[in-house]
């Protein structure tokens, strides 16, 4: 009985250091937004792709940025898959999916707004 205990504790803990690590590793998710299927953050928020980005780097800084915050990423995130590390020009950390910067947008308040698809025609909600 101690054994069979001690295995499914053990199974137990690899699963849920599993699930941790992928929650680490994969910093966003599929949900359902006002615009179909999208990226969206923890929170549920919908995330954007900005057409003057280069791949790798953010083009919205300082009042853009204060519009369109950065999906940020911890300082010892690590790429996985397609999401990738940028830094950007404040020093900063950023997710990227497919080479392309990640940000939310001020206006969207609840989980699933996509109030910033087509602003200015160079945003775009983030599809997988």
């Amino acid at each position: 009985m101690r054994i069979l205990v001690s295995a499914l504790f053990a199974t137990a803990f690899a699963a849920l250091t599993l699930s941790a690590a992928l929650a680490q590793t994969v910093p966003a998710k599929t949900g359902d937004t006002a615009k179909g299927k999208a990226l969206v953050d923890g929170a549920g928020m919908t995330l954007y792709w900005y057409d003057r980005d280069r791949a790798g780097a953010s083009d919205c800084n300082g009042v853009c940025a204060n519009n369109w915050p950065p999906f940020h990423a911890a300082a010892d995130a690590k790429p996985a898959g397609e999401w990738t590390v940028i830094t950007r020009k404040d020093g900063g950390k950023q997710w990227a999916y497919k080479g392309k910067p990640l940000y939310t947008f001020y206006h969207d308040a609840d989980p699933g707004d996509a109030k910033g698809d087509g602003v200015n025609n160079v945003w775009h909600v983030a599809t997988p």
